[in-house]
């Protein structure tokens, strides 16, 4: 079976997918939606989505379509550093500090900025659906005098050049991207990436109860449960209702979790589990 990620070819997030399944045929999709879709109807065995960035904040998109559309569990999530990359033609290779515009998705130009101020100053930068898209326009242009931003992935996959490496302004940028599958087992942990495992849950706390948040944490604190995420998002059912989204770091048990999630309950809270899953760094 395939495994599919949010295309196109030769992104951040193939890179994450190729971490985690380095032998497995690989699908890229259009959208999160599609992508999460295609997981849900059986059509791949899994699909790897991105979750958080590290300057970016979460995508909301993935939380909220997991949640209210296609509650798919989470098998595993990955880290993925977020390098990048200035790249050219190779026939513009000896010029490149000419270049008249700049390629790449908006967020990759955001964190890439105090370099273009710098060294490519004047070079009008020209947002582009993802990173691979870009580097897919310059290479077949190469009458252009243009560079792309994107990961190393894309240079070698369309045959550009890296002619600075690491122009982003922060060095830790990182990309958490999940794992969801109909299958509820999570990945096996047997790789030289793992680093641990957690369990999410969503909360939905009971309307004009003061202090339920408070009471919420609680349960998880004397019990010595760390939380490594905390996150509220619009339930969507009127304004000012909100849920939570925890990380507890920690794998689901017979005892504790389940302890927490009771105490809760009785709380008149509603409790959701979106998976509990083994994490790798890359």
């Amino acid at each position: 079976m395939k495994i599919g990620y949010l295309g196109p070819k030769a992104t951040f997030t193939e890179a994450a997918a190729a971490l985690l399944f380095p032998s497995q045929p690989r699908e890229p999709y259009d959208t999160i939606p599609d992508c999460i879709d295609a997981a849900a109807a059986g059509e791949i065995e899994a699909a790897v989505v991105p979750l958080e960035n590290a300057l970016e904040g979460s995508v909301n998109l993935t939380l909220d379509y997991l949640i209210h559309e296609q509650p798919l569990p989470i098998i595993g999530e990955i880290v993925v550093p977020i390098e990048q990359h200035l790249m050219v033609h190779p026939y513009f290779t000896p010029h490149w500090r000419e270049v008249k515009e700049v390629y790449s998705h908006s967020h990759a130009i955001a964190q890439c900025r105090k370099f273009l101020h710098t060294v490519l100053k004047g070079a009008k930068q020209v947002p582009m659906t993802s990173t691979s898209a870009a580097a897919k326009f310059v290479s077949e242009h190469p009458h252009l005098p243009a560079a792309a931003i994107a990961n190393r992935l894309a240079a070698e996959k369309y045959g550009l050049v890296i002619v600075q490496e690491n122009v982003h302004d922060y060095d830790y940028n990182h990309t958490r991207f999940i794992v969801v599958s109909r299958r509820k087992e999570p990945l096996s942990p047997a790789s030289p990436l793992y680093a641990g495992d957690k369990t999410t849950v969503v909360v939905m706390l009971p309307q004009d109860r003061p202090g339920a948040l408070h009471q919420v944490l609680s349960a998880f604190a004397w019990r010595r449960l760390n939380l490594t995420k905390i996150e509220s998002r619009p339930a969507k059912t009127g304004l000012g209702n909100y849920f939570f989204i925890i990380d507890i770091d920690a794998p689901m048990d017979d005892v504790l979790i389940p302890g927490a999630i009771a105490e809760i309950e009785a709380l008149g809270c509603t409790v959701q589990l979106l998976g509990s899953y083994p994490y790798y760094f890359a």
